[in-house]
């Protein structure tokens, strides 16, 4: 595996934004290219993906797969971010009950329509949302399609409820909670949210972004770097280690596989999939398969 890309599997700690947390490691570690895969809101903590070097080439790869959150929804009160760090809107004395909740999460379930909120990067005719409404402008934000594999109730108080949530891509968790409240005729916002996991990065097997920063300041002093190809989740690969192939993919030129050891890749779904060529345990590139001849897209090597 090659130290100088890979993934880092980062706990971000609250009231830090991802752009921040991943600024302190560039600083630290003194590193050329890095990037992180979903972002997330300063004031949530949790799963933040980290792509060192040519590996931020396969962040939309990871992007893409579901999330899994644990939240707090606080009942009576909808804020201008929908989340506790804006101002409060709407207020109401109706608290839902633990049967009206658990009767709605049935609307809340497969592909469903969704507002981003006003406070998102969204973008409005080339500008983020935020900045937007940072400058008090008025606009609007069209609605989505997104995912929800599963949505259940964890505990319930009076005045706030702990949810757990498996969820595709572009979803919003504070849109959630700004629109189920209403669905429950109050308000509601976000007042604690939590990622625990993106496609194969786990809470479990994460590190604290201090814990990483006290490692050391070189790049090889990170000893929880995972190799590209271990972290990508239901993709076609093929490993190569003939150094003539490794040589032709490094220059963009099609390359021959080995049918052979390609009999239980089905060559319907890789003329629509990407297929991915790994060395070492590391993707070096990714392409398109058309029986066994393998062009690349992007090379990483």
């Amino acid at each position: 595996m090659n130290n100088n890309q890979g993934w880092i599997n980062l706990y971000k700690p609250k009231n830090l934004s991802s752009f921040q947390a991943i600024k302190k490691i560039k600083k630290n570690f003194s590193i050329e290219k890095i990037g992180h895969a979903g972002t997330l809101d300063p004031l949530a903590e949790g799963i933040l993906p980290v792509a060192l070097g040519k590996t931020t080439k396969l962040i939309p790869f990871v992007a893409m797969n579901l999330k899994k959150y644990k939240f707090t929804i606080t009942w009576g009160s909808q804020t201008s971010t929908d989340d506790i760090s804006g101002s409060i809107l709407h207020t109401s004395d109706n608290f839902p009950s633990q049967n009206k909740i658990l009767s709605n999460l049935k609307n809340y379930s497969g592909i469903i329509s969704q507002v981003p909120p006003t406070v998102s990067a969204v973008k409005i005719n080339g500008k983020r949302a935020y900045k937007l409404a940072r400058e008090n402008k008025k606009f609007e934000i069209n609605s989505k399609n997104v995912y929800i594999k599963n949505l259940k109730l964890i505990k319930h108080n009076q005045d706030s409820s702990i949810f757990e949530i498996e969820c595709g891509k572009g979803f919003y968790i504070r849109s959630l909670a700004r629109d189920f409240a209403r669905d429950l005729g109050t308000f509601g916002h976000i007042s604690s949210l939590e990622r625990l996991k993106v496609g194969r990065f786990t809470k479990e097997s994460s590190i604290f972004l201090d814990d990483l920063l006290k490692i050391g300041k070189r790049l090889a002093d990170i000893n929880c770097v995972r190799p590209s190809v271990s972290m990508l989740d239901d993709i076609l690969a093929y490993e190569i280690v003939d150094e003539n192939d490794l040589k032709d993919i490094s220059m963009g030129k099609t390359i021959k596989i080995d049918e052979k050891k390609l009999e239980n890749i089905s060559l319907i779904t890789t003329e629509e999939k990407d297929f991915f060529l790994s060395h070492n345990g590391d993707i070096v590139s990714i392409g398109k398969l058309n029986r066994n001849l393998f062009k690349p897209k992007k090379v990483l090597i």
